[in-house]
């Protein structure tokens, strides 16, 4: 077997559910008997081919069907370029409310992942358009010095926050180290306690998890703990195993290499990164 080979079949394996939709099904049926909901995304951003678009938006409508049928509860999460924002933002909004109402009609939840700086307002601008249907939330990024502001923004119009560090290449933008970007999401979170019924907090940091649980003994919100497919699933089967909600980032499809290659750069996470090719995963 090849390096390339190998690296794959490693990564497929930890990160990735699979190729297809069945390898997605099957993985989120294994974490629902952990009590583990899912979080589906299809693997690849920044279509610019209408073919792929539209393959893409048929891809999503098929997982909603198969979900509903099997009574998954499963999340569906969706990049904008993948829905046509860099071709045309009506296709996009189009698309996009497709999946979302079509979801709500099947009891799934959409998420909207965030991307590359050039496109956080358009795609907050885009959710909001979105966010009347109850059923749709947006991530966002701590990693951004902007982030708060955004957060307010969404907040304050009703609105349902995944918020993450973020893995995306470090810009002028950005906080420059992990104690700064983990500083800033520790802020991000208090605010989502003080003032939002329903978040998902999602890190793969113990120590601000374990802040997260402290907060809501004082705040009592509807709160999700998120981590991605492969990384600490031992931990977030222990902590669904002490009645906390949790759920798994599962991404799945042929376009691997460049969101393996954002976990391997994720700024502070390396050594966790690397480790977790090498841990039993535990579910």
């Amino acid at each position: 077997m090849g390096f390339n080979a190998f690296l794959e079949r490693l990564i497929a394996g930890r990160w990735i559910a699979g190729a297809d939709e069945s390898d997605a099904i099957t993985a989120a049926l294994r974490f629902k008997r952990a009590n583990i909901n899912s979080i589906i995304n299809y693997l690849g951003e920044e279509f610019t081919q209408m073919e792929e678009i539209n393959s893409t938006v048929k891809k999503y409508i098929d997982l909603e069907a198969e979900i509903g049928k099997r009574r998954l509860g499963s999340d569906l999460s969706v990049k904008l370029t993948q829905l046509g924002m860099l071709v045309s933002r009506k296709a996009c909004h189009r698309n996009l409310d497709l999946i979302v109402k079509r979801a709500k009609t099947a009891g799934i939840f959409v998420w909207i992942d965030m991307e590359e700086e050039n496109i956080v307002d358009r795609t907050i601008e885009e959710y909001l358009t979105e966010a009347s249907h109850g059923n749709v939330g947006i991530c966002i990024q701590a990693y951004t010095l902007n982030s708060g502001e955004k957060l307010r923004r969404v907040v304050r119009a009703g609105g349902i926050v995944r918020l993450v560090k973020g893995a995306y290449p470090l810009s002028e933008d950005t906080f420059r180290t992990r104690r700064e970007i983990t500083r800033n999401y520790g802020r991000l979170m208090l605010y989502l306690f003080r003032n939002s019924k329903r978040f998902t907090i999602a890190t793969h940091d113990i120590a601000l998890v374990e802040k997260a649980i402290r907060y809501n003994i004082k705040y009592k919100k509807d709160v999700t703990y998120a981590m991605l497919n492969g990384v600490r699933n031992r931990y977030l089967k222990a902590l669904a195993e002490k009645g906390y909600k949790t759920a798994v980032y599962l991404p799945f499809g042929e376009k691997w290499i460049d969101y393996s290659y954002r976990r391997l750069k994720e700024a502070g996470h390396a050594t966790i990164i690397l480790k977790s090719l090498f841990e039993r995963q535990g579910v």
